[in-house]
Parts: C-alpha cells; structure tokens; sequence
C-alpha cells in the first residue's frame, strides 16, 4: 500500500493511488490477468459471464441477457455473435418478435464451463489471496455493495430477472 502520509499543503485527493476509480481500475487489471493465466486465450471474462449466465437462463434474449451481465446491448450482441461463431452458443429468432433473438448455451458451452471450473476456483483463490478469511468475507461483502448501490450510475446497469427481484408487499 503506498505511503498515506502528505504535506500539510498536500491535498490528498492529488495522490493518483488514493482515488477509487483508479484502484478498481487497477483491481480489474489484475483480476483480467490472473484470468487469463488461469483460463488461457479460451475465453475472455465478458464471454465467459455471458456463457455462465447463459447457462443458468437458457432461452433469454440478448437485451435481457446484455442487462444481466452488465453490459451495453450492442457488446452484448458482439460478444453472442462471436460465441455462436464458436460453436458455444446458438441465437434464434423469437417468433413473436422477430428483432429479439433467444440465446441457449450448447452442449459444447456447457462442456467448457465445466472444464474451466478449477481454473476459476484457482482464479478467486489468487485474487483474495493477500487478505484472510475474514477480510476476503468483508471485501466481498463491501465490494457488492458498492457495485449495488452504485449500480444506477452505470452506463450499463444490472438488471435483474423479474422471478429474481424481491417484492415487499
């Protein structure tokens, strides 16, 4: 951790590597490398989310699926097209609305989710290593809410299936 002390004419806030957004800059830089160490050039962790959500949400559309993992609906429609083009993904037109495509994981997408496993369970183990038990629970608990209550800033906000939101009634 970089040394915290200033001059007492100092703002803090001019010190790069006190900024949020720029650690979890830095923090995503990491975690896309150990990814990547861990996963190879298989896929890449947009992919993957997509496959993995994929696979617990079968027959989605891409608009849904895009608002799922967070992303912009044009990257997610890139991103689908690229995983069709490898055989892990199929897209078909919804009947109804015939500009909507359902998106299901294939057997071969399934087969790779299941094999990269133990590369993703090594990835987390890496990832959280430098902290213990405790602070792992913690930055976990912390990091999600910050995502959480942040989430309407996003350009590309998390949404959630209708079945997965809480009601309060």
């Amino acid at each position: 951790m970089p040394d915290t002390a200033h001059a007492p004419d100092e703002n803090p806030l001019t010190d790069l590597y006190e900024h949020p957004g720029h650690l979890l800059r830095r923090a995503q830089q990491i975690s896309v490398s150990i990814f990547h160490d861990e996963i190879g050039g298989i896929l890449t962790p947009v992919q993957y989310a997509i496959l993995r959500m994929l696979s617990n949400h079968p027959g989605i559309d891409q608009v849904t699926l895009a608002g799922l993992v967070a992303i912009d609906t044009s990257t997610g429609a890139t991103v689908c097209a690229r995983l069709e083009e490898k055989g892990l993904l199929v897209r078909e037109v919804i009947p109804h609305n015939r500009r909507q495509r359902a998106l299901r994981i294939t057997p071969a997408g399934q087969t790779l989710l299941e094999e990269l496993t133990p590369g993703l369970q090594r990835l987390r183990k890496r990832l959280l290593a430098p902290l213990d038990q405790d602070e792992q629970r913690q930055f976990m608990l912390l990091l999600d809410k910050l995502v959480q209550l942040n989430n309407p800033q996003s350009r590309a906000p998390l949404a959630r299936l209708q079945e997965e939101r809480c009601d309060e009634d």
